[in-house]
């Protein structure tokens, strides 16, 4: 993934309600117990880890039993240390008091709640990528130290590809192809961050490769669930037991969830984001230009699929009168640079949102050269009465302003090949007429309709009307 180019935009949950969701994740929730059972008497090793003598008591205090309450208990203390609910006032003596962090779960805004959230996360997240460590005395040298090479463990790198994984369902949640909240198979969450991009059918070699990835992502999603990161089916355990044992019950092979199935939670995503602005992505949010004018409305708008985009113009709306956004919104609209004709595009599709009070707006720019025709639709579309007819220059005008932010938005779509075919059915001598507008992207629109136009005659029309324009142009 590269943080050269935007990541799609995401629609978070309101802030207040991810915070309530932070609170009652089992990670923070234990660790915030623990910060306020902690007192005069509490004690920590030079780590900062409560003493094992009184990891019982801590263990108790969560209303933990088993043969993994104290480890549990150990994990919400260093969650609690981590994210400020305890401070450590004295190392020699190993005493401890409540952190500043403590009070602002009661007292503080959503966000100050999910601030700390976030360093909890990142605990969990540091831990997520540290092997299983059973049989650790094995690897203590002379000197005391662990032989990490002998771990075949790399730090770094397990971190890199824990952060690949994520970053992918990240993407995968965020797209609009796809549900937000529909689960992703492991496999093929595995896969996405294994087999090259260009690889036709896996290798064996490739195959082993994913299938290890899956059982590290196993273990590493079972932890990041009760911090609130994911929703996560685990792998059927059947799956890993030996060949030469009989499941204990009936199986369906087909059945992809037996392979484990994981989705970001709301409150998971809004920790993706907030990690991968950290890092230096641009990771938009729905509703983050909705305090802004109407040039970062539309500028920024223009990459965002469909929906998002609408979304987006929604909310951008909402907080201005009809008469004002339209105006404002057809002020931004105009220019000559190569963005311009997606941003009318964009303008032309938030015009469509506001109601009839806005109509003065567009009457105004009737004898605008770039925003006329646009101004035209709109009227029309609305039912207005004295309607000026467009000039055959302003419609062809149109037409390529049109064709050109089609490109941008889709590229060679197929929505965009009907739109070329129709284009030249419907105007007759069109190549012959087109060529001559006065518009930055003409010689582009009519190169790319030469391109998509599946008559072989017509593209050749339009590719030496193409070349008319460019020699007109000095190019």
């Amino acid at each position: 993934m590269s943080d050269s180019s935007p990541l799609p935009p995401v629609r978070l949950h309101p802030e207040a309600e991810l915070a309530r969701d932070a609170l009652s994740t089992p990670v923070l929730s234990r660790a915030a117990r623990l910060a306020r059972w902690a007192g005069p008497e509490t004690r920590v090793d030079a780590g900062g880890g409560l003493v094992d003598e009184q990891l019982p008591a801590a263990a108790e205090a969560l209303g933990l039993s088993g043969d993994d309450a104290a480890a549990d208990a150990s994990e919400a203390w260093r969650v609690a240390v981590d994210a400020g609910l305890v401070e450590i006032v004295d190392e020699e003596e190993g005493t401890v008091t409540a952190g500043e962090d403590l009070a602002l779960l009661t007292g503080g805004s959503p966000h100050d709640v999910l601030a700390v959230w976030l360093t909890a996360l990142e605990t969990v997240l540091a831990d997520a990528s540290v092997p299983d460590l059973e049989g650790l005395e094995d690897l203590v040298d002379e000197d005391g130290e662990i032989d990490l090479s002998a771990l075949d463990w790399d730090p770094e790198a397990e971190a890199e590809f824990l952060d690949g994984v994520l970053g992918n369902l990240y993407l995968l949640t965020a797209g609009e192809d796809t549900p937000g909240d529909a689960p992703v198979p492991l496999p093929a969450l595995a896969a996405s961050v294994i087999v090259p991009s260009d690889m036709g059918e896996p290798t064996n070699d490739v195959l082993e490769q994913v299938s290890d990835a899956m059982m590290r992502l196993d273990d590493q999603f079972r932890m990041l669930e009760p911090v609130g990161l994911v929703e996560y089916q685990p792998v059927d355990e059947a799956l890993m037991a030996d060949a030469d044992e009989e499941p204990s019950a009936p199986v369906d092979d087909t059945d992809v969830s037996r392979y484990g199935m994981v989705r970001l939670t709301p409150l998971g995503l809004y920790g993706m984001r907030a990690r991968l602005l950290e890092a230096g992505f641009e990771a938009p949010a729905v509703g983050g230009l909705a305090d802004k004018g109407a040039d970062a409305l539309l500028d920024g708008t223009a990459e965002y699929p469909p929906g998002a985009a609408q979304a987006e113009t929604e909310q951008w709306l909402q907080r201005r009168e009809s008469l004002t956004a339209a105006r404002e919104l057809l002020a931004a609209a105009r220019g000559s640079d190569a963005g311009a004709p997606l941003r009318r595009l964009r303008c032309q599709q938030a015009l469509s949102l506001v109601g009839a009070s806005a109509e003065p707006a567009l009457r105004e720019v009737l004898d605008d050269a770039e925003l006329g025709g646009l101004a035209r639709v709109w009227l029309t579309e609305h039912g207005a009465v004295d309607v000026p007819a467009p000039s055959e220059a302003m419609v062809y005008w149109l037409t390529i302003d049109t064709v050109a932010a089609q490109l941008a938005a889709e590229g060679n779509s197929e929505e965009l090949r009907a739109l070329v075919q129709g284009l030249a059915q419907q105007h007759s001598g069109f190549f012959a007429a087109v060529w001559r507008v006065d518009h930055p992207a003409t010689a582009d629109v009519l190169e790319a309709m030469g391109r998509l136009h599946p008559d072989k005659k017509v593209a050749k029309e339009a590719r030496k009307a193409a070349f008319k324009a460019r020699s007109q142009q000095g190019g």
